[in-house]
């Protein structure tokens, strides 16, 4: 049974006001030279198909990995693509809306680099995961379970010998673990879920909550943030980041009078 949302809802506080503005493009022949250049930094340039390719096949940790579970290292870049311009997009938008929601003793601590390359990057892993298991129409058995939660690891490894930051290649090992330790992988008793990981994981969480995907229908915005409400009660993500995603729904709202 969800739990009553309007309670959390209420000790979150008030939307805050949306100022106008207006956007204008007029994109001049210097300004795309800084495009350019924009884009050679962008975290995507690690979802190339030829740089993925050697990316994993030059860590033999990642075979090491497969070999526990008798799968071939297949590279799904059909799906890396899907994610990417689905869900991956989305839980950067949705991180970026929650550090702009947080209180400014808070919102001055967030590493915006960091939290948007990981937020991008967070799934790559999944690259390597079985299509049947990640598109399975049903609840996964015990084995395709352990597999699936390997995909955080997975993604970690092909990225760990790139020019991303510690700081981001840790975002993207421990995007499903939370202040309690009781998510995947493990962690050491020296881990701590700091404010940039929570905020991802519970981008990521509202995210995938809220689309539907082969084994699931889309929850509404109300059922994905009483889910998420749980583990704040729970103790596992921080009643202040769970106020600024509240405060960001609530401003989507607003400017999209449909969204239920």
């Amino acid at each position: 049974m969800l739990l009553d949302i309007n309670n959390a809802i209420q000790v979150c506080g008030k939307v805050p006001n949306i100022p106008n503005f207006s956007c204008k493009k007029n994109i001049h022949f210097s300004q795309q030279l800084d495009n350019d250049r924009f884009e050679s930094n962008s975290p995507s340039k690690y979802t190339n198909e030829k740089i993925l390719t050697k990316l994993i096949y030059e860590n033999p940790k990642i075979k090491s990995i497969l070999n526990e579970f008798n799968i071939p290292i297949s590279i799904n870049i059909n799906e890396l693509d899907r994610l990417l311009e689905s869900h991956c997009k989305d839980v950067q938008d949705i991180a970026k809306g929650i550090a702009d929601n947080l209180p400014f003793s808070l919102k001055t601590k967030v590493d915006k680099t960091a939290l948007n390359n990981a937020s991008y990057l967070h799934d790559l892993g999944k690259v390597l995961i079985p299509s049947e298991i990640l598109n399975k129409n049903g609840k996964l058995n015990e084995l395709e379970t352990k597999i699936m939660h390997k995909h955080s690891e997975l993604g970690y490894e092909i990225l760990k010998n790139t020019n991303l930051d510690k700081k981001t290649l840790n975002l993207i090992r421990n995007h499903h673990q939370n202040a309690k330790k009781s998510g995947y992988p493990f962690v050491s008793n020296d881990f701590r879920a700091d404010l940039d990981l929570q905020i991802l994981t519970m981008a990521d969480k509202y995210s995938a909550l809220t689309e539907k995907r082969a084994y699931k229908e889309a929850y509404t915005p109300k059922q994905a943030l009483t889910i998420i409400y749980a583990d704040v009660k729970d103790g596992k993500l921080h009643p202040f980041i769970f106020k600024a995603l509240v405060n960001y729904v609530e401003n989507i709202k607003v400017l999209n009078p449909q969204t239920v």
